[in-house]
């Protein structure tokens, strides 16, 4: 049973103020989630969690993290424009990007930011544009299928990120006679892992290249960053990762493979995204319509243009019916957004309690890739963001858009004649 920080006293007080739909963040759940992050790889002296900003890049949010001792990870330009006005410089900034414009290389190094370059091209370019840094990240992509045991968990020969073996190798000699003098070794190679063995063993891939390349270039190597890739469990029979036992399988590769090759004083860095925020935002939605034909339908204030995962993936995203959590889940409905589009459903065919027009859903695990990925298909509009602070009170962290906002990047000026 999934349950929510999210009650219908709160939801009630909240919509009193903000109507739905809105997303609901909980600040008590964030930063107990990014110690216990930090607690994982304190054996590690130089750790530092980047968080993924395009998870949900609200400046709020990143002030809690930064007051937990992360930095962020950015991959545009408003990304950086963002963590810049919150405070995040030089060595708080790790940029990761790719297809990447002159003016977000410009900015990231005017920021002191980490850049970590994706493509063995991009070294000419940042050169030509920026200038290089004394140092530097470089994105591994080894190809073929990336698998635990048997299991294929993804397939990196297939993905458009990241230098091949080689690259490195002639990266690596080539920044350093550019007088590159350290470097960071990045690699993603699955996405929303719900298996403690991921981490540990991408690590060991990734220390493996690290000890090869010192081996084949003499570079001063001091970073290595696992990126993001360690999910949540979006369904109730879903085992959660255990990021403490995750911690000492880095822990355990690192002393096996880094220590011996003269390479114990790398610094370890992390990516997360979505295990840092999934869990602790939820979207409120209300019921207002119902519908009987072939199915069982319930419509509800939100739609795609507010949580897309479902829609395009196909994902699945717990709902609790709020005052509802201990009614029997004796109805099977499709829950549906207003979209004038088919896929615009929330669940299909879910058991649920009765629900009645006007009761709240809590749609679970949104607090990332959930607003962020918003968008205003039919005119809709993006819904307000609010903050569930540690002492039960809360905060406005985004107010909904207006139509004014929708058509506020038009210019009128001509279109219609004066009367």
């Amino acid at each position: 049973m999934k349950t929510t920080f999210a009650t219908k006293e709160i939801v009630e007080r909240i919509a009193a103020q903000y109507p739905t739909p809105f997303y609901l963040y909980d600040e008590k759940g964030i930063r107990e989630n990014a110690r216990k992050l930090k607690q994982a790889f304190a054996w590690n002296k130089g750790y530092r969690e980047y968080f993924a900003v395009k998870a949900t890049p609200n400046p709020f949010i990143l002030k809690i993290l930064q007051e937990e001792g992360c930095g962020v990870d950015c991959s545009s330009l408003t990304e950086l424009m963002m963590s810049e006005a919150c405070g995040f410089s030089g060595s708080d900034i790790m940029f990761s990007s790719n297809v990447t414009p002159a003016e977000d290389f410009k900015l990231a190094k005017k920021l002191g930011a980490y850049i970590n370059l994706d493509d063995i091209t991009h070294i000419d370019f940042l050169e030509q544009v920026a200038g290089l840094p004394e140092t530097i990240f470089c994105r591994y992509n080894p190809g073929g299928h990336f698998e635990i045991e048997t299991h294929v968990m993804d397939n990196p020969g297939e993905a458009k990120y990241g230098f091949t073996t080689q690259q490195l190798i002639d990266g690596f000699k080539i920044l350093m006679q550019k007088g590159v003098k350290h470097f960071g070794l990045h690699a993603f190679l699955a996405s929303n892992t719900v298996t403690n063995a991921y981490y540990p063993k991408l690590a060991r891939v990734l220390f493996e290249t690290a000890v090869m390349l010192k081996k084949e270039t003499g570079a001063d190597i001091r970073f290595v960053n696992l990126s993001g890739g360690v999910g949540i469990p979006y369904r109730p029979e879903q085992e959660p990762n255990d990021i403490l036992a995750i911690g000492e399988g880095v822990r355990q590769a690192f002393e096996e493979i880094m220590v011996p090759a003269g390479l114990g004083d790398v610094a370890i860095f992390t990516e997360l995204g979505r295990f840092m925020l999934g869990p602790y935002g939820n979207l409120i939605t209300k019921a207002v319509h119902e519908k009987h034909i072939y199915k069982e339908y319930i419509g509800v204030d939100a739609c795609a243009a507010n949580l897309m995962r479902p829609a395009i993936y196909g994902a699945y995203h717990h709902i609790t019916v709020l005052g509802k959590e201990n009614a029997p889940c004796d109805h099977k409905y499709d829950v549906t957004g207003g979209l004038c589009e088919n896929n615009d459903k929330f669940a299909v065919d879910r058991m649920l309690p009765k629900i009645d027009m006007g009761d709240y859903l809590a749609i679970h695990d949104a607090g990332a890739h959930g607003f962020s990925m918003g968008y205003n298909y039919n005119g809709k509009l993006r819904s307000a963001e609010i903050l569930l602070c540690e002492d039960g009170s809360f905060k406005l962290i985004r107010r909904a858009e207006t139509p004014a906002d929708y058509f506020a990047t038009f210019d009128f000026t001509g279109l219609f004649p004066q009367k």
